[in-house]
């Protein structure tokens, strides 16, 4: 590794937000919190990263409280007694390490199945429904419905702050309730939710003034947001950059502090002409501070490994590219996936220079807290 990694291990400071390090834990979801409350190997899953370098922790997705919310067992959620007590035990356990840590709070919206826990009867909600033979598969969610699910992120963010998480993130990506509205596709609303893709975004707008006026001025608020979605890799929200400036304008202006810009590969150019990539172009557009992320540590098999043969392994790469476009100041925080889930000194054996070291990563990784 040649290139210095000084600054990715340099503290960053955004208002009352102090991080220790540049390096982010992204949010991967886990599916190890029984009834939805993380227990003490959930506690000690996100100490270890702490202890070890990492400088915000973005929590695996959790729920806000609506009866459609989750989409997936085992998937903790963000509301009542016991969950909020269990996240009060992660925040002190990551404090006492020196680190910083947000949950990312999160609505599945139509990819919810009937059958899912807590509620089986319950559909999946989204901006537009789905009938097939007679059943609802997907609840259109009313004006009431919208208002509710904006009540209940607010009310998350609320508790956040209460159980002394550093602030929060909202996941407005990869398919999910919010990224649903954003898409005509997903979206055939005729009303002041639907049609424009400025109106698309009312929702998402209206939802994070929301958070906004219930943490107050200055409490950190990132928005993580995609092109790319689960179903379509090649997916693409906005085709230039005077696009990307007006879709992110009212969001940076309704209360986002930082911006997570999710891509598959952090390295791929966003658009022609340039090679900056989502995270780069975001921080040029809105000004403010970006996080990238995307297959960062890994050799770029990480999905055949994911999804493929059980023996398929990704393999530790070197992150060269990666430090350049951070010196260069193209983006100001570094996500880490895969490569820390496996792994959870990898910031360390990084900062040592220790590559060799670097656990790879593979699908059985996944049926353990490592």
């Amino acid at each position: 590794m040649s290139a210095s990694v000084e600054r990715l291990f340099e503290p960053f400071r955004l208002a009352n937000l102090e991080l220790p390090t540049r390096v982010v834990m992204a949010p991967m979801t886990r599916n190890f919190s029984p009834g939805g409350v993380p227990h003490a190997d959930v506690v000690e899953y996100y100490r270890r990263r702490a202890a070890a370098g990492v400088g915000l922790i973005v929590t695996e997705g959790t729920t806000v409280n609506h009866p459609a919310a989750n989409g997936y067992p085992n998937v903790p959620r963000f509301y009542g007694e016991d969950a909020l007590a269990g996240w009060k035990q992660v925040v002190d356990a990551v404090h006492a390490e020196g680190g910083k840590i947000v949950p990312q709070l999160w609505h599945v919206g139509a990819v919810r199945r009937l059958g899912t826990e807590p509620e089986p009867s319950v559909p999946g909600y989204g901006p537009s429904g789905k009938v097939k033979d007679g059943q609802v598969l997907v609840h259109e969610m009313t004006r009431q419905d919208i208002q509710d699910v904006i009540a209940a992120f607010a009310q998350a963010a609320r508790d956040a702050k209460a159980i002394g998480m550093d602030g929060v993130e909202i996941h407005g990506a990869h398919g999910y309730l919010i990224d649903q509205f954003f898409w005509a596709g997903s979206n055939q609303r005729s009303d002041e939710y639907g049609g424009s893709l400025a109106n698309r975004s009312r929702f998402a707008i209206e939802l994070i003034k929301a958070v906004r006026e219930a943490v107050g001025p200055d409490y950190p608020i990132i928005f993580r947001f995609s092109q790319w979605k689960q179903q379509d890799y090649g997916a693409r929200l906005v085709e230039t950059p005077e696009a990307l400036g007006e879709f992110l304008k009212p969001l940076s202006e309704a209360g986002v502090d930082i911006f997570h810009c999710s891509t598959r590969r952090f390295w791929i150019p966003e658009f022609e002409g340039s090679e900056l990539n989502l995270a780069g172009w975001t921080r040029q557009l809105t000004g403010k501070p970006t996080i990238t992320v995307g297959n960062v540590g890994l050799d770029g098999s990480e999905f055949l490994a994911f999804f493929g043969n059980t023996q398929e392994v990704a393999q530790p790469s070197g992150i060269d590219g990666l430090l350049e476009r951070l010196n260069n100041q193209e983006f100001d925080l570094v996500a880490v996936g895969r490569a820390l889930l496996v792994d959870p000194d990898w910031a360390l054996k990084v900062r040592d220079g220790r590559l060799a070291d670097i656990k790879p990563f593979s699908r059985e990784s996944l049926a353990t807290l490592a």
